[in-house]
């Protein structure tokens, strides 16, 4: 007999746990075919949006008809941990509990960064769930399990003893909002409407003024020279004078350099190496002085005078007003401008001189770049998207991989002087008092006098180990599951993490097994 009312949420739910009391979903090793999928990891700070819901019904799709067809299916689902975005979500909790993060210790943060993820991270677990999805839910891998993070801290020391990480004091990309460095690739540049004021500098010795136009008057408390062309006929009886900053007062010199654009503005550029990646290789170039004036917030520090504490976009509105009330600003005019803003917080990136670790992409990218695009080992769908993935890494620079940040994977680098070079990288303090001792030639050094790394790694450095690390391949590549389910089959996620995401993973793939970690085509479900 058939019911009046047709209620799908009890329906789905009475055959959801039949399959699930049934183990219909689990797989292991055996004699048939493997045909696997991993999951895209959501955010663990994530809900389920349409994308999602899309991405994981193909996946089911896929899977299922894999089953069907007696493939050894085996879909394995986790979650990411999100450094960033996590912790941002664990410092509101706290603050609007009247907790400040800085009052805390790294341990104690942690503690409630657990609490949260244990309360609210499984939420887009349930949900596959309640779409169907069919994934063997006892492998489930969260990024900070301790053999996920185990997997990251071995490749981390491995990469740098093979001479492929390194730390060094670069002009990086600064989130004032999550007070982090970000990856090239997570800062989304925006078109706005700005302005670009043009402002007076006095020429030494003399009632003589250069006019500079800037979009960032407020970065003026950091300039070290005014650059002209030297072909530039319209400059040529500036050559070797000195300018004078407006309201600092700070006497600059007039350099010379092709690098201006004699069309742009006025073709006069105010050089300020702190705060600009261009302007650092000028006063790289011309042994500039190199004037920080920023706090970590994007408040000005004590360089910014009467400004100091205030916001820059503040200070923007307030030095506008106080160039033009001395005369040093000649006018402003509306710009169009690429802003660079952060790809999780939104807030505008400011350029940072930083000591941070970068992993050197050289020759970790070439195998990625032939199995795409070269020999089409893996297959790009829709195939538009290899232009995409060509442009990417065709010129990919150093992968910044350190995070300011407390949530995530520790850097296991271990400190045990006040030099630049006293610190060894190790999987364990046990094993980095070893080396630092082996490196000192001195035995007395202890645990106590080694200091960890404060900065975790970049979130992308575990992911890209997921296809591996899920099956135990990373910490031991000859595990059963390893050898039966890796390579992967298909991978079905979105063009927004193909860099940041799936090409990570294929790089991963040939440096730590050798092989593609897709298959595409080589088990094909005919």
């Amino acid at each position: 007999m058939i019911p009046a009312q047709f209620n799908a949420k009890e329906v789905e739910q009475k055959w959801y746990d039949y399959w699930m009391k049934n183990d219909y979903f689990s797989s292991k090793p055996d004699h048939r075919t493997p045909y696997t999928i991993v999951i895209p990891p959501p955010n663990v700070t994530g809900v389920l949006h349409m994308g999602h819901m899309l991405n994981n019904t193909i996946q089911d799709v896929l899977i299922r008809r894999a089953r069907l067809k007696g493939f050894n299916a085996c879909w394995v689902p986790g979650t990411d941990h999100a450094s960033i975005a996590t912790e941002a979500k664990v410092v509101a909790k706290l603050k609007e509990e009247g907790i400040n993060k800085n009052d805390l210790t790294r341990e104690e943060f942690l503690k409630h960064a657990w609490e949260w993820t244990d309360k609210y991270g499984g939420t887009i677990l349930e949900q596959l769930k309640q779409l169907g999805c069919s994934c063997d839910w006892s492998r489930t891998k969260f990024t900070m399990d301790d053999d996920m993070s185990a997997s990251v801290i071995h490749s981390f020391v491995d990469l740098y003893n093979k001479g492929l990480i390194y730390r060094g004091f670069r002009m990086v990309n600064w989130d004032p909002e999550a007070k982090t460095t970000l990856s090239d690739e997570e800062v989304i540049f925006e078109e706005r409407q700005g302005k670009l004021y043009f402002i007076k500098y006095k020429i030494e010795g003399s009632e003589d003024f250069l006019t500079v136009a800037t979009t960032r008057p407020e970065t003026i408390f950091g300039d070290t020279a005014i650059c002209i062309n030297p072909n530039d006929e319209r400059f040529s009886h500036l050559k070797g004078k000195k300018a004078i900053v407006p309201i600092c007062g700070r006497v600059v010199p007039i350099i010379e350099d092709e690098y201006v654009d004699i069309e742009f503005g006025t073709g006069c550029l105010k050089v300020t190496p702190a705060h600009d990646t261009n302007d650092k290789v000028l006063g790289d170039k011309h042994n500039l002085e190199i004037i920080d004036i920023f706090n970590e917030d994007a408040t000005l520090n004590s360089f910014g005078l009467h400004y100091q504490g205030k916001d820059r976009f503040v200070v923007r509105e307030e030095i506008s007003k106080e160039l033009e009330s001395i005369g040093a600003l000649a006018k402003t005019e509306t710009h169009l401008n690429k802003v660079g803003t952060s790809e999780r917080t939104k807030a505008v990136i400011e350029p940072r001189l930083s000591d941070q670790w970068f992993l050197s992409m050289e020759e970790l990218v070439k195998p990625a770049i032939k199995a795409v695009l070269e020999s089409d080992e893996i297959k790009l769908y829709p195939s538009r998207f290899n232009n995409t993935y060509a442009h990417w890494l065709n010129n990919i620079r150093d992968w910044n991989i350190s995070r300011q940040l407390w949530w995530g994977q520790q850097i296991p680098a271990y400190y045990y002087g006040d030099g630049k070079e006293d610190f060894v990288v190790a999987a364990t303090k046990e094993e980095a008092l070893a080396l630092a001792q082996a490196k000192t030639n001195n035995k007395q050094l202890t645990i106590n006098d080694l200091t960890q790394d404060a900065d975790a790694l970049d979130t992308w450095f575990s992911s890209w180990l997921w296809p591996m690390a899920v099956f135990g391949g990373v910490l031991n590549p000859e595990s059963e599951d390893f050898k039966y389910y890796y390579p992967t089959n298909d991978l079905v996620t979105g063009p927004d993490i193909l860099f940041f995401w799936v090409a990570r993973m294929i790089i991963a793939g040939y440096e730590y097994a050798g092989e593609k970690p897709f298959i595409f085509g080589k088990r094909e479900l005919t």
